[in-house]
């Protein structure tokens, strides 16, 4: 080997310990236990298996590590779809199958895969950059959203919460139940739990550690990978590579306000705070990556491929659908979208109908069905139709607080609608920049077609809690690999002028931001209020224009090209979105917490005190129900306990439930009364009047016990020491364990 070959390798070599060195860095808060066995099962369970099949039943791409990354993420597709079964079977380590399996059909089902080209030094280097990134953000803001110990960990908001309990509920039980309303059917996206769930019982690490720690991060990175092999899958250059993995991470949207870049509305990278808080995003983030790559593959019919091969691409097709339309229901409908415009394209061109397409979206429609009328049980929670609702909305948050008597008219409206919608599409421009490697590609088509419509749904739907902007958030990493695409189609001497470029946008919005000096709560009237939006959109149009003119007269004029003026203007709107992504992630790093204690004093010692002393089918009642201990007002958003005690219990909270979502104001899903008024009632009473007949009903009839209560509520009464077993008593918590009813009373509890 050459000296330049010898040090190409070592460079290549040398970048690639990065992913191991930045997980244990990621990770450090914890004993180091903790991430090697997550690794390990990762590895064994995830990465190996994951890539025997996507190679067996794909025939590869041609890269072994794209492969292997693909491959990881389908195996953790096939992983949560096993899980359920074996928690059904009471056999919960049933993903230790997985190896056994990937071995079994590698040797049962041999096949042709695509001969293995070498990814060059400078492309793995380049992503493994980006990977330290995403490492050094999650020790430095990641990891600190969402406090585990100490005070800060009693004052969650409802999220983190609610997607413990859920991860809580899956590792016991299934069908799942909403683990806070006992008896009450989880009308919600569970299959990102599965993967907890399944990493809970191998790895024996603690729920809230996966949850809000260990599982977002390996999502982040997941991504970051993703959308890097995906690039390479698209274009077909290794120059994708880094390029989608820093458009993953450092992309977002026009945020030309500066009040705006710490809002979740506006930022929908995997650094954003949207993806940290939502498991179900980032798992269907994860997902929607290999589902893109299959597409390509089936669509654009490359040369050599056998029916065998068709048909393992199918499966694997199938296999990511149908766990996609259980991860997020935003999800299969900017797929559909981008896939119905794909077939249509294909049909016109060839002149016939495309069957490939038209198979695919048959089994997009029945995923969707199950996923509705099954999972969902047709429920909306919500969702309406609401044309502009949701710009609507985000100008009455930002708007709060001022004078009444000064209104935010329709040309405000008009103002924030086009800011958000042009933001959003910001990443189609690098279209305009793709040179299509292949006759007739549909992928183009496709991924433009699913951010347009994903853009249209959550501009004509609404949702009280701004459900509908996932749509956007899914689409994120279509307009991703857009950008991406365009850029890896320029030649090697056109790079020169992408840096500058990008830094005219990244100029242009920070000093268009500067523009606001006037705070909106001090405006006195409408004109004041139109000054200070459109002042620095306005200065960053004009400052990114000049920018344009003036790099492009800079070029001598012999390479000043049209092509060459497109990628300075396409480079230079992208630049627009990186910078208030950046400024986003720097103000994330010290999150907001409750003012109060949401979680009581001793609640978290008290929960695992149950856990480890009763059986997974016992039952809690308590007395906590609010998100805040007293008020004038209750907001129902309380889940902690099932989180932490791994039980359900028989009415905590009961925001989030079908049932309190299918309003039409937050106000009324937040804070409406329950609507099973004698099971609450019974509930309560053992809190505030007990007596041996209520104390009984609980155990008999609903099942109950354990019983919890919070001093702050309500003290607890001296009869209830008297009827009840005192077993625990941490901070203002105090644990029960109830008596067995005397013989002859009450009746079956429920299930």
């Amino acid at each position: 080997m050459s000296r330049p070959g010898r040090a190409m390798s070592v460079a290549a070599l040398a970048s690639v310990p990065v992913l191991p060195l930045g997980w244990f860095v990621g990770l450090q808060a914890h004993q180091p236990w903790v991430a090697a066995a997550y690794l390990s099962y990762f590895l064994l369970v995830l990465v190996i298996p994951g890539t025997m099949f996507w190679r067996r039943l794909t025939g590869g791409s041609g890269w072994f590590a794209v492969d292997a990354v693909l491959g990881t993420t389908f195996g953790l597709a096939c992983e949560v779809l096993i899980y359920p079964l074996g928690r059904w079977l009471d056999i919960p380590l049933a993903a230790l199958v997985m190896p056994a399996l990937a071995l079994g059909l590698f040797l049962a089902l041999p096949g042709r895969t695509r001969s293995t080209k070498p990814t060059p030094w400078w492309s793995v280097a380049g992503v493994m950059v980006v990977a330290g990134i995403v490492a050094a953000w999650f020790v430095r803001v990641g990891s600190r959203l969402i406090p585990l110990d100490g005070p800060a960990a009693l004052r969650p908001n409802s999220d983190s919460p609610f997607q413990l309990s859920l991860a809580a509920e899956l590792t016991h039980h299934f069908p799942p139940q909403v683990p806070y309303v006992a008896g009450e059917p989880l009308t919600y996206h569970w299959m990102a739990f599965n993967h907890i769930a399944s990493a809970h019982w191998i790895t024996g690490i603690e729920l809230d550690v996966l949850t809000q720690r260990v599982v977002p991060f390996a999502f982040l990175l997941l991504t970051t990978l993703g959308a890097a092999a995906v690039g390479m899958v698209l274009t077909g250059r290794a120059v994708a590579a880094p390029i989608a993995a820093g458009l993953a991470v450092l992309a977002g949207d026009l945020g030309p306000w500066g009040w705006t870049v710490t809002h979740t509305l506006y930022h929908d990278s995997p650094l954003s705070m949207g993806q940290m808080i939502s498991t179900t995003q980032a798992f269907s983030t994860v997902l929607m990556l290999p589902l893109i790559a299959v597409t390509a593959q089936l669509l654009r019919r490359p040369p050599g491929q056998t029916r065998k091969q068709l048909a393992g691409l199918f499966l694997v097709a199938g296999i990511l659908i149908s766990v996609l339309s259980v991860s997020k229901a935003t999800a299969l409908p900017v797929y559909a979208a981008g896939l119905a415009a794909a077939w249509i394209y294909l049909t016109i061109k060839a002149r016939r109908l495309n069957l490939r397409a038209l198979v695919l979206g048959v089994t997009v429609a029945a995923a969707y069905a199950f996923n509705f009328f099954v999972v969902l049980r047709g429920e909306t929670n919500g969702m309406e139709f609401k044309p502009a609702g949701t710009y609507r909305s985000m100008l009455d948050g930002m708007v709060r607080g001022i004078d009444p008597s000064v209104p935010a008219g329709r040309s405000m409206l008009l103002i924030v609608t086009a800011a958000v919608v042009i933001g959003w599409l910001m990443p189609a421009v690098g279209a305009l920049l793709i040179r299509r490697r292949l006759p007739r590609d549909p992928m183009v088509v496709m991924l433009l077609a699913g951010l347009v419509g994903a853009v249209a749904a959550a501009s004509l739907l609404y949702q009280f809690s701004q459900a509908q902007v996932f749509f956007v958030r899914t689409a994120f990493i279509y307009g991703v690999l857009l950008a991406a695409w365009g850029l890896a189609s320029l030649e090697r001497r056109q790079y020169l002028v992408v840096g500058p470029a990008l830094a005219i946008g990244v100029a242009a919005i920070y000093m268009g931001r500067a523009q606001t000096k006037t705070l909106i709560r001090d405006c006195q009237d409408t004109g004041c209020l139109e000054r200070i939006f459109t002042a620095p959109l306005v200065a960053a149009v004009i400052l990114t224009a000049a920018g344009i003119v003036i790099l492009g007269l800079s070029i001598r004029r012999r390479s000043r090209t049209g092509r060459t003026w497109a990628i300075i203007a396409v480079c230079a709107l992208l630049g627009l979105t990186v910078s208030p992504t950046v400024v986003g992630l720097r103000q994330f790093a010290f999150p907001p917490q409750t003012a109060y204690d949401s979680i009581a004093p001793g609640g978290i010692d008290a929960a695992r005190f149950i856990r480890r002393q009763s059986g997974p089918d016992d039952l809690i009642a308590t007395n906590i129900h609010c998100h805040a201990p007293t008020g004038p007002r209750c907001h129902t958003g309380s889940f902690w306990i099932p989180g932490y005690a791994e039980r359900r219990v028989l009415v905590e909270g009961w925001s989030y439930t079908a049932k309190a979502n299918n309003v039409r104001t937050s106000a009324e899903a937040s804070y409406g009364p329950f609507w099973d008024k004698e099971k609450l009632k019974v509930n309560d009473e053992a809190f505030t009047a007990p007596t041996r007949e209520v104390l009984d009903r609980l155990r008999t009839q609903y099942g109950v016990r354990w019983l919890l209560a919070d001093d702050r509520v309500n003290p607890a009464p001296e009869e209830l020491e008297k009827l009840a077993e005192l077993r625990f008593q941490s901070g203002t918590v105090r644990v029960y364990q109830l008596y067995p009813p005397r013989v002859g009373a009450g009746s079956t509890p429920i299930s």
